[in-house]
């Protein structure tokens, strides 16, 4: 991370609690509106946060997402205890899921998230350790 000024924000993430899904991506948009960053730029880090927490609330043992806000953009980085992700290529193909069919039941695993959080970010990188866990590091310009 940079040495200029930030405003950060992180949050524990607990794998398979669904009462609480969403909450980190909600008070990180919160937070973007309140210091007024451009509605559009909001949208692109709400999208690509609530993707990413939703993964580790439905793939992981617990995670963590943390967020760095620059006066020029967005720094997000989410970290997960799971599974790993065994083929990036493919993970990476929309529609493809590992979800099992419970969570599928709920309404999530589609198989977007991580072609959304491409999408949505300016800066995309993932690295994981099958057995060990996931980390996503994401960059989106104001």
């Amino acid at each position: 991370m940079s040495n200029e000024q930030a405003i950060a924000l992180a949050f524990p993430l607990e794998g398979s609690n669904f009462d609480i899904a969403g909450e980190a991506s909600s008070k990180i948009k919160r937070v973007l509106q309140q210091i007024g960053i451009p509605a559009d730029v909001i949208r692109r880090i709400a999208i690509s946060s609530y993707e990413a927490e939703m993964n580790v609330i439905i793939h992981a043992r617990q995670g963590s997402i943390r967020v760095w806000i620059y006066s020029d953009r967005t720094e997000v980085v989410v970290e997960d205890e799971g599974p790993g992700i065994a083929d990036i290529k493919q993970a990476m193909v929309e529609g493809f899921s590992t979800a099992p069919d419970h969570i599928r039941e709920l309404g999530f695993g589609a198989g977007m998230g991580l072609p959304n959080m491409a999408k949505c970010a300016d800066e995309f990188a993932i690295q994981s350790e099958v057995g060990s866990g996931t980390k996503i590091t994401m960059v989106i310009r104001h």
